[in-house]
This record gives C-alpha cells, sequence and structure tokens, in this order.
C-alpha cells in the first residue's frame, strides 16, 4: 500500500512548506531511496544471493500463477487445496469476503502488470488478450465498490499502463490500442451510480448489471460504509479522468474526499471506521490506521504526489501529526477514541496496520517506521506469519492469515530508503515461510490458524498482485527490470500508474475551497522533504540502533500494557485506575470507585469507560479459553509431502495431541463407514486411522468400536455435504455422558469439505498417509527429494533448493517460558450428557481461534519501573485469582453496569468485528 518511490522533494536540508515543482519532488525523495546504502548490523548481501531469491521468486508466481490459469481460470479466484476455482455463488458463501468476486477472472485482472515487473511480457500479452476476449463485466451480481475499484478498475489501468509503455519500446504489444483502457472506462461507468448519495460517498456495493436501488439490484439499502471504502478512490478515478479526458471520476472521488475531511473530529483530527452515507454520522467511533481506514491516509498523501494538489499533503500532515500523537505509541499503532483520543479503543492490532511502516517512509519518518517494522517481524518469526489481530502484549487474537503482503511491502520501502541488508534478510524469511507452510501442490493456501498451521482453501488475488512484486523488486536491481519502476506510484494494490499522469487532463476545480484548514507549526512538516542527511545521521548502524532495543520485544521484554498510563496522576501520587482482572465485587472500596465511574469527573468517565471495555473483553476471553483449541491433519504422504493441512476439531475424550506424540498413519474407511456397530472391516483398519461419517450414534461410541478393531487414531468427517471449517466456527467433539477414559486414541472432526480432501486422495492414490497433532510439523524435504512427482509441472516446483528444516516451532501457548509449560494443556472438561449426536457438538463463539490459556511468561525481575509495573495489571488474560469470579456479581454492580448499557454496546460491536 505504499508507492514505488516519490514523494515532493527539496533541494537543502531546510524543511520547506513552499509549493514544489512536480518533476523536483518526486525526484528527490527518489534520490533518497537510491542513494542511501548504509549497511547496518547486516553483512551486505551478495550479487549472486539476491538473484537466487529473485529467481525464487519468479518459481513461486509461476506455481501459483499456472496453477490458476490450470485449475480455476477464468473463475475469480483459486482454491488451492481442491485444485478449482472458486466461482460466486457455486461455494458456500463466506459473507462480505465473496464481494470482491464478480465473476469478471479476478485473479487474470489483479495479476496484469505484476507480470510486467517480473519480467514476463509475453505471459502478459497472452494475460491481455484473455482479458479482452472473455471477461465480463455486466454480469448480474452484487460487488464491493472498493474491491472493485482497486483490484479491477486498478488492474486494468496497471495493465494499460504497462501496455503502452511495451508499445512505445517496440517490440510487444505492437498491436493494443487502449483496449485495457476503454474496459476500465466501461468499469467506471457501472460503479458511478453508487455515489448517488446526498453526501457524496458511495455505497459500499454495487451491482454490475443493474446499479443501485432497483427492485433487481438487490443492494442500495445499506446506510454506513467504512472511511477507507469512500476514501480510496482518487488515484484510480482520477488516472482515469486522466488517461480518458472524462473528468468527471475525479470530481466524483474527489467529492467523497472532501466530505470525509469536513467529518473529521475538529478536536483531534481524526476519523472513525465507518460513516453513515446520508448523514456523515460516525457510526464507529474508534480511530487507527488498520482495518477500515488505513488506505484513506494513504491516498490523501499519494494523491499529493500523483495530482500535485497541495491540499492533500495538508489533509494527510494534519491527520499524520493526529496519528503519532495519540494513536502510535511505540512500537504499537492501537486504536483510540475519536472523541477521547487518549483512550485506546481495543487492546490489540491487526495485521493490515502492517503498511503504514512503508506509507511513513514515503511520509520520510524513518524512525518509527523501523520500530513498528521490526515489532512486526518479532511476530512473525514467533508465528511464521503474522496473525490477522495479536494483542498487545503479543499473543494471538485472531490466528487466520489470508497471504497478506502488506509487511512485505514495508519491508521493500525500508529497504529502498536505508539500503540495510538486514531487510533483504527479511524478505528471504518471507520467502522461505511461504514455500515451507503456504506452498500446497496446487499453489499457495491461506493459513487458517497460524498457531496449527492448518490451511484455508483461499489463495485472494491480492497474493499475485501484490505480495510476488514486492518480494521481487526487493532483490532486483536496477537492470533486472526492464523499465524504470521510479517513474510510477504504487496504488494500495500495487498496481502502477505513471506519474506523467499530473500535468494531463488536469480537473479544473484541484482544491476544495469550503474546507478550513489547520495551520500547523512547522514541525509538522519537517519530513515532508527528507534527505539523507536529515534521514541517516553519519552512522552506518543507524537502523540497526533503532531495530537493537526491540529484538526480543515479543518473547522476553516487559508486555506492553493496554492503557495508557496518566503519568501526570501517578507523579503526583494518585492511585493507579481500578483494572477490570483487579476487580472483586466483595471489595467496598471498588464498589465505591465503581460508583464515581462516569459521575464526578472527566477522569473519572474516562476510568469507567476503561473499565467496562477490558471488563468486556477479559468476559468474552474467559468464555473463549473453556474451548479446546483447533487440531491439524495434514496429509504427509506422495504427492502431499506434508503441504496441505486441514483444520480439525479436538474431542473431549481420547488421546489429548497436546500432550502426546502425535499420531501418524495411513487411513482406512470403516464399515460401516457411520462406525456405530462393531466393524465388518477390521483387517483394513487395523494399525490404521479410521475414517468415519458422523451421524446415527454418538462420538464416543464410534471411537470405542473403530479402537476395538485395532485403530490407532478415528477421524469423523462430516455427513453435512458442503460444511467447511472455512464458513463454520469451530466443532469440538464431546462424549456420551459417561466415563471415556476407556478410549485411548486421538479422534479429531472434519468438516465435509476438508474431509473430502482426502477421500478423494485415497481414491486417487490409494495409500494416504496423515499426522494428527496439534499443530502442523515442518516438512521433510529429503523424502520430498526421494519421491517421484507426480506431474511435469510440480517436477519443475520440486527442483526448487529445499530449504532448511530448522524453522521456528509455533507455539499454542505464544509463550516459551518453562514455567508455563504447565499450562499448554486445555483445561479439562467433564463429559457432556447428550440425547443426541448434536449435543456432542459445540461451536466456539466465534469463527476465531481461541485464545491461549495462558500467563504472561515470568519477567524474571526485568520490569522495575511505574510504567512496567502498571503493565502488569493490564494483561488481558484470566486472573489467576481465585477470589474473582465473575458469576457471583451482587445486585448493586449489575445496576451500575446498566448505566453504560450504549458503552457496552459499541465496545462488543468492535469486539466482533471482522477484518
Amino acid at each position: 500500500m505504499s508507492e514505488a518511490g516519490g514523494g515532493r522533494g527539496c533541494g537543502s536540508a531546510v524543511p520547506q512548506r513552499a509549493p514544489w515543482n512536480l518533476l523536483a519532488t518526486t525526484a528527490a525523495l527518489y534520490l533518497v531511496m537510491a542513494t542511501s546504502v548504509w549497511t547496518a548490523g547486516a553483512a551486505p548481501m551478495s550479487r549472486e544471493e539476491k538473484q537466487k531469491l529473485g529467481n525464487q521468486v519468479l518459481e513461486m508466481f509461476d506455481h501459483a500463477y499456472g496453477n490458476y490459469m490450470e485449475h480455476a481460470y477464468p473463475a475469480d479466484e483459486l482454491m488451492p487445496l481442491t485444485c478449482r476455482g472458486r466461482v460466486r455463488g457455486q461455494e458456500p458463501s463466506r459473507g462480505d469476503v465473496d464481494d470482491a468476486l464478480g465473476k469478471f477472472s479476478l485473479t487474470l485482472i489483479d495479476s496484469l502488470d505484476t507480470l510486467v515487473v517480473l519480467n514476463k511480457t509475453k505471459e502478459f500479452e497472452d494475460a491481455v488478450r484473455k482479458v479482452l476476449r472473455d471477461v465480463n463485466l455486466d454480469n448480474d451480481v452484487v460487488v464491493s465498490v472498493f474491491e472493485t475499484n482497486i483490484r479491477v478498475l486498478g488492474g486494468l489501468l496497471g495493465g494499460h499502463s504497462l501496455a503502452i509503455m511495451l508499445k512505445e519500446k517496440g517490440e510487444y504489444m505492437q498491436w493494443y490500442n487502449d483496449e485495457l483502457l476503454q474496459m476500465a472506462k466501461q468499469l467506471g461507468y457501472k460503479l458511478l451510480p453508487a455515489f448517488n448519495t446526498t453526501s457524496g460517498l458511495p455505497y459500499p456495493r454495487i451491482n454490475l448489471k443493474f446499479g443501485i436501488r432497483k427492485p433487481e439490484a438487490r443492494t442500495g439499502t445499506e446506510t454506513d460504509t467504512c472511511t477507507a471504502c469512500a476514501g480510496t478512490l482518487i488515484l484510480e478515478f482520477a488516472a482515469l479522468s486522466r488517461f480518458t479526458g472524462a473528468t468527471i471520476f475525479e470530481e466524483y472521488a474527489r467529492k467523497a474526499l472532501d466530505f470525509l475531511w469536513e467529518k473529521r473530529q475538529r478536536s483531534s483530527n481524526l476519523v472513525g471506521v465507518t460513516i453513515n452515507i446520508h448523514t456523515g454520522d460516525w457510526v464507529r467511533k474508534d480511530s487507527g490506521v488498520g482495518a477500515g481506514i488505513d488506505s484513506y491516509y494513504e491516498y490523501l498523501l499519494k494523491a499529493y504526489v500523483l495530482l500535485g494538489d497541495d491540499s492533500f499533503l495538508e489533509r494527510f500532515n494534519t491527520h499524520y501529526d493526529a496519528i503519532m500523537r495519540y494513536i502510535s505509541q511505540p512500537p504499537l499503532l492501537l486504536d483510540v477514541h475519536i472523541h477521547k483520543p487518549m483512550l485506546n479503543a481495543r487492546t490489540w492490532m491487526d495485521a493490515l496496520l502492517a503498511f503504514f511502516p512503508g506509507l511513513q517512509v514515503l511520509k520520510g519518518d524513518i524512525r518509527p517506521a523501523i520500530e513498528t517494522h521490526e515489532m512486526l517481524y518479532q511476530v512473525i518469526k514467533k508465528h511464521n506469519f503474522l496473525p490477522e489481530a495479536f494483542t498487545t502484549d503479543f499473543r494471538v487474537h485472531w490466528a487466520q492469515h489470508p497471504l497478506r503482503p502488506e509487511f512485505a511491502e514495508s519491508t521493500y520501502f525500508l529497504y529502498k530508503a536505508t539500503g540495510d541488508p538486514y531487510y533483504l534478510e527479511v524478505g528471504k524469511t518471507l520467502i522461505e515461510n511461504l514455500n515451507k507452510y503456504a506452498r500446497v501442490p496446487c499453489g499457495f493456501a491461506a493459513m487458517k490458524d497460524v498457531r496449527t498451521g492448518s490451511h484455508e482453501d483461499r489463495m485472494d488475488s491480492f497474493f499475485l498482485a501484490e505480495m510476488f512484486k514486492y518480494l521481487y523488486l526487493l532483490f532486483a536491481d536496477k537492470e533486472d527490470i526492464i523499465f524504470d519502476i521510479e517513474d510510477y506510484i504504487f496504488t494500495t494494490e500495487a498496481h502502477l500508474l505513471p506519474l506523467w499522469l499530473s500535468t494531463t487532463n488536469q480537473s479544473t476545480s484541484k482544491k476544495n475551497t469550503t474546507s478550513e484548514y489547520i495551520e500547523l507549526d512547522d514541525s509538522n512538516f519537517d519530513w515532508t522533504c527528507p534527505n539523507t542527511q536529515i534521514l541517516f545521521p553519519n552512522d552506518p548502524l543507524y537502523a540497526q540502533s533503532i531495530r537493537e532495543p526491540l529484538k526480543n520485544v515479543v518473547d522476553k521484554s516487559c508486555p506492553r500494557g493496554i492503557i495508557r498510563v496518566r503519568e501526570e496522576s501517578f507523579r503526583s501520587g494518585a492511585k493507579p485506575p481500578l483494572r477490570a482482572r483487579d476487580f472483586m465485587a466483595t471489595n467496598p472500596e471498588h464498589l465505591e470507585i465503581l460508583k464515581k465511574m462516569g459521575a464526578a469527573s472527566s477522569i473519572d468517565a474516562e476510568d469507567g469507560l476503561r473499565f467496562m471495555q477490558e471488563m468486556i473483553e477479559l468476559s468474552s476471553q474467559q468464555q473463549k479459553e473453556q474451548q479446546l483449541p483447533p487440531r491439524a491433519v495434514q496429509i504427509v504422504s506422495h504427492p502431499f509431502f506434508g503441504r496441505v493441512v486441514l483444520t480439525a476439531g479436538p474431542a473431549q475424550f481420547g488421546l489429548d495431541l497436546s500432550k502426546h506424540k502425535e499420531t501418524r498413519g495411513f487411513v482406512a474407511s470403516s464399515k460401516p463407514y457411520n462406525g456405530c456397530s462393531e466393524l465388518t472391516n477390521p483387517e483394513a483398519v487395523m494399525g490404521k486411522i479410521a475414517l468415519i461419517q458422523r451421524g446415527q450414534c454418538m462420538f464416543a461410541e464410534k471411537a470405542r468400536h473403530i479402537q476395538n478393531a485395532g485403530a490407532i487414531g478415528g477421524i469423523v468427517i462430516d455427513d453435512n455435504e458442503g460444511s467447511s471449517s472455512d464458513t463454520a466456527p469451530l466443532f469440538q467433539m464431546a462424549g456420551d455422558g459417561k466415563d471415556t477414559d476407556d478410549i485411548k486414541i486421538p479422534m479429531l472432526f472434519l468438516f465435509s469439505k476438508e474431509g473430502s480432501i482426502i477421500l478423494d486422495a485415497l481414491r486417487e492414490y490409494e495409500e494416504v498417509e496423515v499426522l494428527l497433532s496439534d499443530k502442523a510439523k515442518d516438512r521433510d524435504p529429503d523424502m520430498e527429494n526421494e519421491e517421484q512427482p507426480f506431474s511435469e509441472s510440480d517436477s519443475q516446483n520440486q527442483s526448487a533448493e529445499p530449504l532448511a528444516p530448522g524453522s521456528q516451532e509455533v507455539d499454542l501457548g505464544d509463550h516459551e517460558s518453562p514455567e508455563d509449560s504447565s499450562l499448554d494443556s486445555p483445561p479439562e472438561s467433564s463429559p457432556a450428557a447428550a440425547a443426541d449426536e448434536a449435543a456432542d457438538v459445540s461451536p466456539s463463539e466465534q469463527n476465531s481461534d481461541p485464545l491461549e490459556n495462558h500467563e504472561p511468561p515470568s519477567l524474571d525481575g526485568e520490569c522495575t519501573d511505574l510504567d512496567n509495573q502498571l503493565q502488569e495489571q493490564s494483561e488481558t488474560e484470566e486472573d489467576s485469582n481465585p477470589n474473582v469470579s465473575w458469576g457471583k456479581k451482587d445486585q448493586p454492580i449489575d445496576s451500575i453496569l446498566a448505566d453504560w448499557n450504549e458503552d457496552i454496546e459499541a465496545f462488543e460491536m468492535m469486539e466482533k468485528d471482522e477484518l
């Protein structure tokens, strides 16, 4: 979500605020990026090794793109576990995620300019011909305006930009006559009806065929949209206007940005997450730099770079000043309330904020970019990937990882800005982890759970549009790319728009004259025109000196507290605020403090709001901790070799895989398949892992029958056709209300879709070996090399150099302290009585996987200052204090809590909000 190089430059080391010429301004930061060659803390990487890693990226792209074209095209996306295309309406709905799919060959369009960046010009020419021949933009399907803009409109414009560049070079695309641009214009007009609101903010969705609010459109009744959804249009829409001369697109996008600017919270200069498109009222009043807002800030700065309009820079700098004042708590970036910006709105961060260090590079604010990036890298080193959300003390909050590219993006821009080979090593780690944990025979699969290593049947188009582009550019030298990347700006989807658009077909209304801009002191613009003397003091270890204090921030340093401490209050001797984890209903002092909250003063009110937030999160976490964590079924036989990992539900009986070694064996179907009576084929399941179908009897009964037949484990497959862990909550199998200690084998539950993967493999390969474990194990490269590849293309893929097996283990508990080893196992559960099997399966509270049941690591006396002492109180984990009991609140507490219903609902909405 950052740009290829650019920014407003100045000729001296003195910060300036005068208007600058566009060409001069785009040159200065390029100079910074190109000439900053500090080597800080890491040995320089040889040209040969960089080429080797670049070639590895090319091979990985070929594996992903080739499998999409072979198994999925013309579908929108590839489902890499089942080796087929994802077509809207033919697969179970995934909710809002599916709004990106419009039956317009999304992955192909999103990959167009990636092909050129990776020097695959012949493949690009073939891809453009396929788009022109096959893609239909007039489908009766409701799509996201935001996603369609950044992925499809941006993809068409990026493809057009590089098509005309190649045509000018004289070798490729000589037949091209702006056909992609005409498609982009057609799509632009299809999106325009979404702006038919009084505010100028677009509806979040539109029907490609029928538009908005018609009965057949099935959309147009929405009232809310996210800030990023309305504020991430200006680059694509302005580029479309500049390319075609049709000014209407740029005008509509500017109007939406103008309205968002007018509706900012004036005292904090922050914007909320969601806004009413008709009234302009903020619906979600929390503010951060992650999901829901991220690319709004990005596009303000990049609109200034691309369009040369100073008003966009003024707005960005105003917001950036507020971000650094309230949201930035180095190295963390924590959401706050727009009306009370000193009050944190949540205790976790989402993965989308990983783009922000890259944007800070464009801004020129390198120090906080290095700090946040290093913190994120430490989280990745612990979990192999960046979880969708993680807490302030770096525990997993949402365990999924859909192969997001934002961290790779920031890594690329930090390397360009610093020249520090450390960032090449970071990129190398990303490549290794993708190949080791996400690569499957038909592409790359998203991670369902970074703790278990299980996969999701999903490979989003942005993976090809962004990830491979940034990784290749990270290791490429200028001569490795067939055009000058610095002549282009990157959109939020990493599509390339030429900077010369700034002087073409300019809009007549360039500046919003109705807005009053806040005069900021010059310090706010100190970093707008960076040069090497300012960014990098005469110290080749500059970047390393910033990173070094953060090396152990995830594992060994004191956990970061979830609130900002009112330092002035504690310096004056005031008591710290009451924390939810310390609250006891039997303590009169606590009750008195509770009554004062919200009544005595603004500080008490702030304490009350914070207390309510902590109470809700603590209660929610306690409910989650009652659930057992997910398990993994890993297919280890040829041709999978451990590449396919399926999310499995645990059982409350049988062998506990978190306490014992994993179970490995070949699978065999039981007869009868439902396992509800003595097996008639005991010789087939003897010494194997039995496959059983759900239904007609209790899970424990099935387990006993296959155990008596000599099975070493069991996998129960859901009989509800089409069910999937992608769309259903995690299931766990309970007992039958009797003593289940006699069941000694491990039992796992697979939904129908995941079970079908094993059944299909069994039909095709006859012998299928699986590993039942609490988390996926590292693959055995030697086994892969010894086995005969199952296809010519995969033979080429296997020829890539094997990855080193010494990978960091993923700890379900998120902590490695020996003191915590006793907490690795889930809490004991008594067998649940049930009248039928429905009672045997209990869904988890949310789709996200349960949080770990752990205390923080021992601090070993490292935290001695007051701030760290208070941080110990701010942990969101369950207090070990036996006096705390949430089920024994007195009635007066209920009446007090009733006064805060509105705040409770707000926090619950934030807690349930999904990326």
